[in-house]
């Protein structure tokens, strides 16, 4: 099954986190799906969205990360099951109990630097593809919440993952690093890159005449098979960053309009999958 996506933009500052949040939310809420989210950005911004940050802090100092994972199955080559560090159950949403979390940590960046130092690319690439491998087959979708630019860690899970989306906002600096993004898919293809799933217009102001050229220009390309709904930049979404100390409703969480567009965005989103898993056209 190819259930597998890494977000990714060459740029920060998209929302990008904020997406993923939305979309296994709703995915869980109203879909009944299975998902899991792998925060591979030192920044843990997801991680941030998904727990408490009492517990977070708490999974970071007793080495229950990613980043602990990888340093033991890679820098160490010791034996490690990945699926020992994946929190259950995370999200403040009552309605949206089957997410789960591989947590990050700003350690990440550090073991990132040890891997270039002591040329283990190939063996990160293996333990990266080794965790989708499984995963695939014990949840209904698996997000990957990369860091912005071009790590060594994201490259591993541009190429291993089945599929990438790419989030942008309507302006020229985060559209040039969908572009970036476009030329690296065509270096060596020999190997391997994630489908393109498509592009997610994200944080477009419904006020702004600019934001809605560059939507529309976005849109003039066939290749970044842009999905049909913008996310729009909302107060409910924004807010919806922060973890709620009590429990709330997804209609709490992204009232009114808020939350019919994502239903919608989220809708589109499973017809793509499907539509490649049933061998249609992407």
């Amino acid at each position: 099954m190819r259930n597998t996506i890494t977000v990714m933009n060459a740029k920060g500052g998209v929302g990008k986190s904020t997406l993923v949040l939305a979309l296994a939310e709703t995915l869980s809420a109203f879909h009944g799906k299975k998902v899991l989210v792998i925060d591979s950005d030192a920044q843990a911004s997801i991680s941030h969205m998904l727990l408490p940050q009492r517990q977070l802090e708490a999974l970071q100092d007793e080495g229950q990360t990613i980043v602990d994972y990888l340093v033991a199955a890679v820098l160490k080559e010791t034996p490690e099951d990945w699926r020992r560090y994946v929190i259950a159950g995370v999200s403040d949403v009552d309605d949206a109990r089957s997410i789960d979390l591989l947590p990050s940590d700003t350690n990440l960046t550090l073991f990132e630097r040890e891997i270039s130092k002591g040329e283990r690319e190939a063996l990160l690439r293996r333990t990266v593809g080794g965790i989708l491998r499984e995963a695939r087959q014990a949840y209904d979708y698996i997000f990957v919440d990369s860091a912005p630019g071009l790590s060594v860690l994201t490259e591993c899970w541009l190429r291993e993952a089945d599929f990438y989306l790419s989030p942008t906002r309507p302006d020229y600096i985060s559209t040039r690093g969908l572009a970036f993004l476009r030329k690296f898919r065509q270096r060596n293809p020999e190997m391997g890159f994630a489908d393109l799933l498509g592009v997610i217009v994200n944080m477009k102001d419904p006020q702004s005449v600019e934001d809605d050229q560059y939507d529309q220009w976005l849109r003039q390309d066939p290749e970044n098979r842009c999905f049909a709904r913008p996310v729009l930049r909302v107060t409910p979404l924004q807010a919806a960053a922060y973890f709620s100390p009590s429990d709330r409703s997804y209609w709490a969480k992204y009232p009114g309009q808020t939350g019919d567009h994502l239903r919608m965005l989220t809708d589109e989103f499973v017809r793509r999958i499907t539509g490649v898993q049933n061998g249609q056209r992407r």
